[in-house]
């Protein structure tokens, strides 16, 4: 396994300046956004693809900081109901798979995405219950008439230009969430469906990621290291389905946090170990988001912390 970090959160800095910073943490890949909510500060395909001595500038300085690119990362919501933005996203996914290829990657990161209710809707809608039996009628129309179709064609076109894994990063609000829903977009797209896998949006929502990591065996295709601490006094009064924004901390059932500051070190070391036993063992892809920590000392913590955690030689390797 290699130590890495989602860049987007150095966005502010340029690509140079954010890897220089990066090798004296002794990050070993890079995850970059290419687009979407992730931004392209660092890797815009509209550039990229389009200035060839810009592409091998980039390629130029990933190799000068002895980097491997983890993923390029795009996400969105491409089955949005608005169309304009629905079609911005799209676009966003498909130049990504274009700068995929001319990089030689086969792995990009997303979204599954989430329509709306019906083909008149303005807004996603995302379902939580089967209950009132309205519900059941919009999961058959996102699902079948909206989601289905849409990753079939977009597998399709990754396949034709060498991208083999598209990474679902589970996420509430979407309809790729959870263990089950995964698996069931992989069943009806292919194995190029697998997960980017961030615990963090699995534990709050009560997930074991040991347990997900286990059933999602040979379709973890990512991996984000990012925590999540539970309150146990709000969850008890309000639940874990909890809109407040992210900065009322004191007063949230859950908040993001730096790994380690959610869960301790033998909770890490595990997930780790089970990440192993699935085969997965790739990269471990820093996403720094806790709001009681600023960049550089989110960062520093992070990757300090996974370098004890990680397993970074192979099996019977010996000095």
């Amino acid at each position: 396994m290699k130590l890495g970090v989602f860049t987007a959160i150095l966005d502010h800095q340029p690509l140079e300046t954010a890897l220089d910073y990066l090798q004296g943490l002794g990050v070993q890949a890079v995850e970059l956004g290419c687009g979407g909510t992730a931004g392209h500060s660092h890797a815009n395909p509209e550039i990229l693809l389009n200035d060839a001595g810009a592409l091998r500038e980039f390629q130029r300085t990933i190799d000068r900081h002895h980097m491997e690119i983890s993923a390029l990362s795009c996400h969105g919501n491409p089955v949005h109901p608005n169309p304009e933005t629905a079609r911005a996203y799209d676009k966003t996914i498909r130049d990504t798979i274009l700068l995929a290829q001319r990089l030689g990657l086969r792995r990009i990161n997303t979204f599954s995405g989430c329509p709306g209710s019906d083909p008149d809707a303005h807004y996603p809608n995302w379902v939580t219950c089967p209950w009132p039996e309205d519900f059941q009628e919009i999961l058959d129309y996102q699902w079948n008439q909206v989601l289905i179709p849409y990753w079939r064609e977009t597998a399709a076109f990754a396949a034709e230009h060498g991208v083999t894994q598209i990474a679902l990063e589970m996420h509430p609000g979407f309809c790729v969430y959870h263990t089950e829903s995964l698996l069931r977009l992989r069943r009806a797209v292919g194995e190029q469906i697998g997960a980017n896998l961030d615990p963090s949006h699995l534990i709050w929502q009560g997930m074991d990621p040991i347990a997900v990591i286990r059933a999602l065996k040979g379709a973890i295709f990512h991996f984000h290291a990012k925590d999540t601490k539970i309150d146990p006094y709000n969850t008890a009064v309000n639940g874990v389905l909890d809109t407040k924004p992210y900065r009322e901390q004191e007063t949230r059932s859950w908040n993001f946090r730096s790994v380690g500051y959610g869960n301790g070190p033998l909770y890490w070391k595990d997930m780790i170990s089970n990440l192993r036993l699935a085969g997965y063992d790739h990269v471990i892809s820093v996403e720094h988001e806790d709001g009681l920590m600023n960049r550089s000392e989110g960062l520093a913590k992070a990757c300090g912390f996974l370098k004890d955690i990680i397993i970074q030689e192979k099996v019977g390797m010996t000095q």
